[in-house]
């Protein structure tokens, strides 16, 4: 039944979007096979506005993309957010990350160098989706505890002067713990919310929430599910994760 009139919230844009999460493991299942067509078809099934990627390039050499970016277009209408030019660069993303939209208009991208033993980056972008504005921080976080502590901090501080938007962070986190000694209190105390959590890994039998979804007050997470089919269990070591983005004015 549609609200009354006089019970809608005018701050409240008049649709949640779709936002995704996924660490798609270079391309590579766990039947050893890289397959980026299936990662294509995944990513498809979740249909969402918004989706961040982890490790969509490979790791060494010229680091060159995995994505079939066609495929991710007719399947999805996702197109990936473009990276400042990078003469002689192959890669999809920044450090493996690539942030892909659907019916949506870039302001601006910045690449972030994150700290740490690791390489590791994210990417922020300011856009417009349906007119509205939002800003999406992609990360993937490092294996070791201190290192993340470093990056949470990193991301925070890249974001400091920049709260004019609703802003959502979304990526492997590399973290399943809650509490004041988890490495990710940063962004709880940036965001003023623990961040959205379920478990996504390993795929076959997901047990730890490495995978994370942080709103703010004007970017509610709502309904946070791994997406959990046949074709996923198989295509990454990593669930993807899916939820609603309820944006406030």
């Amino acid at each position: 039944m549609n609200k009354p009139a006089q019970d809608i919230d005018p701050h409240v844009f008049d649709r949640d979007l779709l936002v995704a999460s996924y660490n798609v493991h270079k391309g590579v299942g766990l039947d050893m096979r890289r397959d980026p067509a299936r990662i294509a078809r995944v990513i498809g099934e979740i249909a969402p506005n918004v989706i961040a990627l982890q490790e969509a390039d490979r790791r060494f050499g010229d680091r060159a993309g995995v994505l079939d970016l066609d495929a991710l277009k007719d399947l999805a209408g996702l197109t990936p957010v473009e990276l400042p030019s990078r003469k002689g660069h192959r890669a999809h993303g920044w450090h493996g990350n690539v942030v892909l939209l659907r019916d949506a208009e870039v302001d601006e991208v910045r690449p972030i160098d994150l700290p740490g033993l690791e390489p590791r980056g994210a990417v922020m972008v300011d856009l417009r989706i349906g007119g509205k504005p939002l800003r999406v921080v992609a990360a993937h976080l490092g294996l070791l505890k201190g290192s993340r502590l470093l990056q949470t901090r990193a991301l925070v501080e890249a974001q400091a002067g920049a709260e004019d938007r609703p802003t959502i962070l979304l990526g492997d986190l590399n973290e399943w713990r809650r509490g004041p000694d988890c490495s990710l209190a940063p962004l709880r105390d940036h965001y003023g919310a623990e961040g959205a959590m379920v478990a996504s890994f390993p795929a076959r039998r997901p047990v730890f929430p490495l995978d994370r979804i942080f709103g703010c007050s004007r970017a509610e997470i709502r309904d946070l599910t791994p997406h959990d089919s046949p074709l996923s269990r198989i295509a990454s070591d990593h669930l993807p994760i899916k939820a609603r983005l309820r944006l406030r004015a």
